[in-house]
């Protein structure tokens, strides 16, 4: 503001911007509305001006076809009441689903008690795990908010993906903030490219960008956090912690917003158009707060990529199971990397006391697998069963005896010592409540190198979207956070095997698993033909071959239990193969 000396006051203006990374559960409502309240609770003892929770906080992301109901969307509204009323003395911006003559992805500005303005995200996802215009109706208006000073703005999520959305309008018409609130899912990676979009909006728009994503596990999706607060250049100046709840604040130097749009004169006449057309909501003036210290973030360094992907395993896990009512798991453990993977992740998502590992030995498990089973139990400390199948395969066949009379023995015979070993799972899960974690990878899923009612059956399937090579990685982090071999040097070493048969190895029956691995991801995740991968080197007979195993296995695929996403694209939401289907391509 002018001196008297009719100079200019070029003082820092200070605004403390907090982000509540919480990890609400759908449909929750009392417990996702402690959450909130909690935080806004932390936020005015942190002397907070603004602080911003994640998309749907309130009723969880993504509720699907729960927002078909109309008694959801009132509970969800008596939920924001609640909020509403906690939020005095400061400014709070949260997501809710709101109901006009349509219902609406959206974020309430509530200011000092009262809701003081509401903005409807722009655009829909509709992709990939995405079906919002399923749902949703989308906003048209980008409303930025005067408190004081200070002007800012609200959008949601895929809002800022746009380069010429709402954040560049609502930065045209004068906001220098701007909260962006998010339900973003992980896949591996994918941080660091949100990262960047976000440094690259505020630095295109010169606008500070409050980004708080959520945290946690629903279904198969993961929510990362790795919240941001990015300044006009671009830097960032907070980041939140990944796979865990956690509270970011930052002070942000608004009075610098306005020198950098000094020296861009290109802003000016699109400025004029943007103000024309976007609404100013004027905020009451709140009580003077106390004095505080300025604040130097903690610094959080991003996570190594096996780490990340680790860390998402876990948290998808643990949250699958508690969210759903469960305490205790049980892992058929084979002796081999799968099982020991799982068992592993399983023991750090839960607690040791809250794992069971059973081994089912068949005529042909070998010495070395039925050895690193009970090694693998060993070491994590989890309780071990043993229950032989010798003697229930030999039941089996006598009951096919007159059925089979004649025909030689082949799959057939195979999938029965894995659907003995599904049936024995459950029979566990249903006397004891335990919840089966299934422990195929993302390879075999693929081809079909998988049973039905076998090694399929079970509730949650932890590493359906990790291809083998990345299993071996995995495990080998395992070990190495551990600092021993918590998974045995000879799980690593010895070929994969189902072992249904004498001597019986995978690559009987499938490429080497890098091979299969990188023609997996070009034609799974890249959608591309047989004709592209034959281009990059692979073998014509090979890559037709494991192209045929996908497309028609998709029957099973469809009755698999869901997993956690980890890779772009996950079998399940992300993707949607008719299983009657004659397209072939050659």
């Amino acid at each position: 503001m002018p001196t008297a000396a009719g100079e200019y006051n070029t003082a820092m203006r200070r605004f403390r911007v907090g982000l509540g990374q919480i990890n609400p559960t759908v449909g929750d409502f009392e417990g996702n509305v402690r959450k909130i309240v909690e935080a806004i609770e932390r936020a005015r003892a942190l002397g907070c001006q603004l602080v911003a929770f994640p998309e749907l906080a309130i009723p969880g992301y993504p509720p699907e076809d729960l927002l078909f109901k109309p008694a959801f969307i009132e509970a969800n509204l008596r939920a924001l009441d609640d909020v509403t009323r906690a939020s005095r003395g400061l400014t709070v911006v949260v997501g809710f689903v709101d109901r006009r003559d349509d219902i609406f992805n959206a974020a309430g500005v509530l200011h000092d008690g009262v809701v003081a303005g509401v903005y409807h995200k722009h655009y829909l996802p509709n992709y990939g795990v995405f079906d919002e215009n399923r749902y949703f109706q989308a906003g048209t208006e980008a409303p930025v908010f005067a408190a004081g000073e200070t002007v800012f703005a609200v959008n949601v999520c895929e809002d800022i993906w746009y380069p010429a959305g709402p954040t560049t309008v609502q930065a045209l018409a004068g906001a220098e903030l701007v909260v962006n609130i998010n339900g973003s899912p992980y896949h591996a990676g994918k941080a660091r490219f949100r990262e960047q979009m976000v440094a690259t909006r505020a630095a295109d728009d010169l606008v500070c960008v409050a980004y708080v994503n959520m945290v946690g596990g629903q279904d198969e999706l993961v929510f990362d956090g790795a919240s941001l607060v990015v300044n006009e250049r671009g830097q960032c100046v907070a980041r939140g912690r990944q796979f865990e709840e956690d509270f970011v604040v930052a002070d942000l130097d608004l009075e610098a917003v306005f020198h950098a749009r000094l020296h861009d004169p290109r802003r000016r006449k699109e400025k004029l158009r943007a103000g024309e057309t976007t609404p100013r909501i004027a905020l009451p003036a709140l009580p003077a707060a106390a004095q505080v210290p300025p604040l130097e973030p903690p610094t959080v360094t991003p996570l190594e990529r096996v780490d990340e992907i680790y860390r998402a395993l876990v948290l998808g896990t643990r949250d699958y199971v508690r969210k759903n009512g469960f305490t205790r798991v049980v892992i058929g453990l084979s002796g081999g990397i799968d099982s020991s993977l799982v068992a592993a992740l399983a023991v750090e998502a839960l607690g040791r006391e809250n794992v069971a590992g059973v081994g089912m030995p068949s005529p042909y498990s070998s010495a070395g697998t039925r050895r690193d089973a009970q090694r693998v139990a060993k070491n994590l400390g989890i309780e071990f069963l043993s229950i032989p199948i010798t003697s229930i395969l030999r039941a089996y066949k006598r009951a096919l005896a007159r059925a089979f009379k004649g025909l030689k023995e082949d799959v057939t015979e195979e999938n029965l010592q894995a659907r003995i070993r599904g049936n024995l799972l459950m029979a566990l899960s249903n006397k004891f409540g335990w919840l089966v974690l299934t422990t195929g990878n993302k390879s075999e899923y693929s081809v079909g190198y998988t049973t039905l009612y076998g090694d399929m059956a079970g509730g949650f399937a932890v590493i359906k979207d990790v291809p083998k090579m990345l299993v071996y990685e995995v495990a080998r982090h395992v070990n190495r956070s551990a600092g021993r071999d918590l998974v045995p040097e000879t799980v690593f070493e010895r070929a994969p095997s189902a072992e249904l048969r004498p001597g019986q190895t995978d690559q009987d029956t499938l490429p080497p698993y890098a091979e299969l691995d990188a023609i997996l991801e070009g034609y799974v995740e890249e959608d591309r033909g047989v004709n592209d991968l034959i281009a990059r080197g692979f073998a014509a007979e090979t890559v037709r071959r494991v192209v045929a195993m996908v497309d028609r296995n998709e029957y099973k695929r469809r009755q698999a239990p869901i997993g956690v996403k980890i890779t772009p694209r996950a079998f399940g939401r992300d993707w949607r193969l008719p299983i009657v289907n004659r397209f072939r391509e050659r």
